[in-house]
């Protein structure tokens, strides 16, 4: 039981850690990044599929990112999905390839989108710290069932514990990197 416990709470964590990357990968950060376009959706034979499965994307420079699709028949549809995504930009259909030009941020909207990062790993945080409440439960829930011993209990606590500082810091550490990145552009 204890070592279920545990590894429960470090997978619940580290998903938790993962979906905060995942989140912040795609965010714009006026820097191009494939990912800011792979997942958007496009209709392609009557399906919706990742863009990234339907076309190639590369950063030919920090500003502009190219979508080059493996079918160009798909190319409105992509430039369609393109439009009505989230991501603000533009595209520009060649016929053969669509490119997107990242506009620069202002300083303003630089520090709006810190303070939204800034947001999402607060949330990130709750997240693991609801990740520790629940495993001590189950923690304590298993020694009333005389699962686990006294000391077995309080030594759980304290690992369930290290393993929330441990995935604190690194949601600190993306959230640094990302915070940089917005910054510095």
């Amino acid at each position: 039981m204890y070592d279920q416990i545990l590894s429960e709470t470090k997978d619940s964590m580290k998903k938790a850690v993962e979906h905060f990357e995942k989140e912040v990968k795609g965010l714009r950060s006026g820097r191009a990044t494939p990912a800011m376009v792979e997942n958007i959706r496009v209709e392609y034979y009557g399906s919706k599929m990742p863009l990234n499965q339907v076309a190639s994307i590369s950063v030919p420079d920090p500003r502009s990112i190219v979508v080059k699709p493996f079918d160009v028949n798909s190319i409105k549809e992509i430039e369609k999905a393109i439009q009505i995504s989230e991501v603000g930009i533009t595209p520009q259909n060649d016929g053969k390839i669509i490119r997107l030009q990242v506009p620069m941020f202002s300083e303003e909207q630089r520090h709006k989108l810190v303070a939204h990062v800034k947001d999402l790993a607060e949330q990130s945080r709750v997240s693991l710290r609801n990740v520790r409440r629940d495993n001590i439960k189950a923690a304590e829930t298993a020694k009333k069932d005389s699962q686990l011993t006294e000391d077995d209990l309080k030594s759980i606590k304290d690992e369930i514990q290290d393993i929330l500082k441990e995935n604190e810091k690194n949601i600190d550490k993306v959230l640094d990197d990302k915070s940089k990145e917005i910054m510095e552009l």
